[in-house]
């Protein structure tokens, strides 16, 4: 079934039919094509290209393929080329003669162009949707779980911190990303309906009316570039990129935290699984599978970003390899914030082993060469003197806090009984979050 075919004589390779229809991937713009088309009947309506009787004829035929479609009474298969041949061959079948004219003044170009970027903008509001629900799932186990662990670098204990703080550290990244998304969608918010092919139509259209009803903010300048333009498919899938690159950032935190060695949290029984072999196993599977799913979203961006490289203008048939691509980095996002968010929301943090991993690690360390900088002692006398109290509390199977002020003394004389205070790890906190506090007052 071809909307075209008048300058063939030669009917089209079975196997070529095969290998050239995309509605098995772009069934899914059903919606973002009717509407699209409703727009453009409007359109051509107030122009005069259309009768008002065609234009409802073909509105109201379009309205009742969508309804069909959403009842299950139309399923979106068949031996159709694509989306828009699907739309246009039904409506003809159902109104008749008249639907032949719902092309006018319009391209497949200009009209998956309009699918694209229409599907692009609604669904990247679902991602923001998605974004902000995990932030909150961030915030609220933050919120509820204020208690001390070791904050890590190169994976070694290095000061005390809260676990609280640490979610919000991701917080603030998927806030970025939300920021990320909203202005890819102002950059992509322009209507390419009315571009035609490539050089628009000699039909005396108005491409304001179409602006105005789907929504976008104008229209395309340049009918080449409206026609060819995937930056935004490109732009969106870059930043999906880089929210996965968070999500695995923080499943990898969630594995290590689970496990034997760390002992931090545990995972709900929902999002676990166990092992067909070992009993005592509860394995962190949806953390990884988050974190292995990232590298499908990169690929993704890489593919299409191949594809696109070397294309000349304006429409390629090249370009009906973005759907794909772009619909499974959004499947893929999707589902991962989905969860991992459910995932932030059931676990249980386990306090008292991040305490004593503290008190094991030596936290306060750094505070005891500021301490005896406070004291006049250059920081590089200082960072000696404190490795050799570490070297001292490993032989002692001692903490730092847990020496006399006589074996302290050993080391430095600056050291007095006020030290105590000042590497008390309540204390440390405090003094962090009074000069967080002041610095966001400014």
């Amino acid at each position: 079934m071809k909307l075209w075919g008048g300058r063939f004589t030669k009917r089209e390779d079975e196997i070529m039919e095969k290998f050239n229809t995309s509605l098995p991937v772009d069934h899914r713009l059903y919606h973002e094509d009717i509407t699209g088309s409703i727009a453009h009947v409007s359109m051509l309506i107030k122009c005069e290209l259309l009768t008002v009787s065609e234009g409802n004829l073909l509105i109201n035929g379009l309205k009742s393929i969508l309804k069909d479609i959403e009842l299950g009474l139309l399923k979106v298969e068949g031996e159709y080329e694509d989306i828009h041949s699907f739309v246009e061959m039904n409506l003809t079948q159902r109104i008749g003669e008249t639907g032949k004219k719902l092309h006018t003044a319009r391209s497949r170009n200009d009209q998956v162009a309009v699918d694209m970027r229409l599907y692009a903008k609604n669904t990247a509001q679902e991602v923001l949707i998605s974004l902000q629900q995990l932030i909150h799932s961030l915030n609220e186990k933050a919120a509820n779980n204020n208690v001390i662990m070791p904050g890590y670098t190169h994976l070694q204990r290095a000061q005390v911190v809260t676990f609280s703080h640490h979610l919000g550290a991701y917080a603030q990244m998927f806030s970025r990303d939300k920021k990320r998304i909203e202005n890819a969608i102002e950059i992509l918010d322009e209507n390419p309906l009315g571009c035609g092919a490539l050089a628009g139509t000699t039909h005396n259209i108005d491409r304001g009316i179409t602006t105005n009803l789907l929504g976008f903010s104008k229209p395309v300048d340049n009918f080449l570039d409206g026609v060819s333009d995937r930056d935004y498919l490109l732009e969106l899938m870059s930043s999906f990129s880089i929210i996965m690159m968070h999500l695995s950032r923080l499943s990898e935190e969630l594995i290590l935290w689970s496990s034997q060695e760390f002992k931090f949290i545990e995972m709900d029984d929902a999002y676990s699984t166990g092992s067909s072999i070992m009993p005592q196993k509860k394995n962190p599977d949806a953390a990884e599978l988050i974190r292995g799913k990232t590298g499908r979203v990169y690929g993704s961006l890489f593919s299409l970003l191949t594809t696109l490289k070397g294309l000349p203008l304006t429409y390629n048939k090249d370009m009906q390899e973005d759907k794909e691509q772009f619909f499974d980095a959004l499947d893929t996002v999707m589902d991962c914030l989905e969860i991992m968010a459910k995932m932030i929301d059931t676990l249980h943090v386990k306090e008292e082993n991040m305490k004593a991993a503290i008190k094991a690690g030596f936290l306060n360390a750094t505070e005891v060469a500021d301490y005896l900088v406070g004291k006049g002692t250059p920081f590089r006398d200082a960072h000696e003197i404190v490795g050799k109290i570490i070297i001292y509390c490993e032989d002692q199977k001692k903490a730092i806090e847990e020496l006399t002020i006589e074996e302290l003394a050993k080391f430095s004389k600056s050291i007095a009984d006020d030290i105590y205070e000042y590497i008390n790890y309540e204390n440390i906190l405090n003094k962090g979050n009074k000069k967080l506090i002041k610095q966001n007052s400014k």
